[in-house]
């Protein structure tokens, strides 16, 4: 960016906030497009393993369908150090509906006013959270979700791989995937190497606190409680869309690419909620 362009504005405001268990969070919020009406619906929008990016297409698309997104940001992926205090899958999900209390997700709005969507971990995570409390759900979106574990179809160990492996196996474009994964970072400086070593560190600790050695919590047997319309997204390179081990009320969508599929993504989405 030259000396004289502007940085764009920030498509959300940041809020943070303190839940009952003591655990930091940062939550995104970006508001539907000023129409003079009010929000349809509230999103509750988590991240995967990656993160949040600056620019969140998906979720720009909700707000400007009219939905109020709410997306806090997972312990290890902000400069809060509150990872210890979640160990295992039962605590991840139980924040995300400590968060929602906190932002007032769960008050005042009629069923079915709150809808999740999930990617990757966050996918993994928001189905969990439907399975504890499907009554205060409406709809949900899961986007490339972990934790569908099929023994035939293992997904690769991701924990194993160097960053551009990653890139290869999580990306459709692995040139695109390296960007995303470094966030344009330049690691001819040491300082930022060494910043970003660290962050990676951390965050592959918390991410494989559920994920590690494999994504498999066994949702299986919890899944016939998620009671609400599911729209499952799956890229078309992935192994399997799982939908023969899903009960009726889920829907599988299959996109091309993924990476490339973010606007298809969004209307089967908008659609959705």
């Amino acid at each position: 960016m030259s000396a004289t362009e502007t940085a764009p504005a920030l498509a959300f405001e940041e809020f943070v906030v303190t839940t009952r268990r003591s655990v930091t969070a940062p939550v995104r919020i970006y508001e539907p497009a000023s129409d003079g009406t009010s929000a349809t619906a509230t999103v509750l929008a988590l991240h995967g393993a990656g993160g949040w990016m600056p620019a969140e297409p998906v979720l720009d698309g909700l707000a400007a369908a009219g939905l109020r997104v709410v997306a806090p940001v997972w312990p290890a992926w902000s400069e809060h150090t509150d990872e210890d205090r979640l160990s295992d899958m039962a605590d991840f999900a139980l924040h995300g509906w400590d968060v929602a209390t906190e932002m007032g997700l769960l008050s005042g709005g009629a069923a079915g006013g709150l809808h999740l969507i999930g990617h990757s971990m966050g996918g993994m995570i928001a189905a969990e959270m439907a399975a504890l409390a499907p009554q205060s759900i409406g709809r949900m979106a899961l986007l490339c979700p972990a934790g569908m574990w099929l023994g035939d179809h293992p997904i690769p160990d991701i924990f194993a791989m160097l960053p551009y492996q990653l890139a290869e196996v999580l990306f459709a474009d692995p040139y695109v995937g390296e960007e995303v994964l470094t966030g344009g970072a330049d690691f001819s400086d040491n300082e930022t190497l060494t910043r970003f070593m660290v962050a990676r560190a951390r965050q592959q600790g918390m991410a494989g606190k559920i994920l590690f050695p494999i994504p498999n919590r066994r949702f299986s047997e919890r899944a016939y409680r998620v009671t609400v319309p599911t729209l499952l997204v799956w890229g078309r390179q992935e192994s399997s869309c799982f939908s023969e081990r899903l009960v009726g009320f889920w829907q599988c969508v299959v996109v091309p690419r993924v990476p490339q599929a973010f606007p298809q993504v969004e209307r089967d989405v908008h659609a959705d909620a």
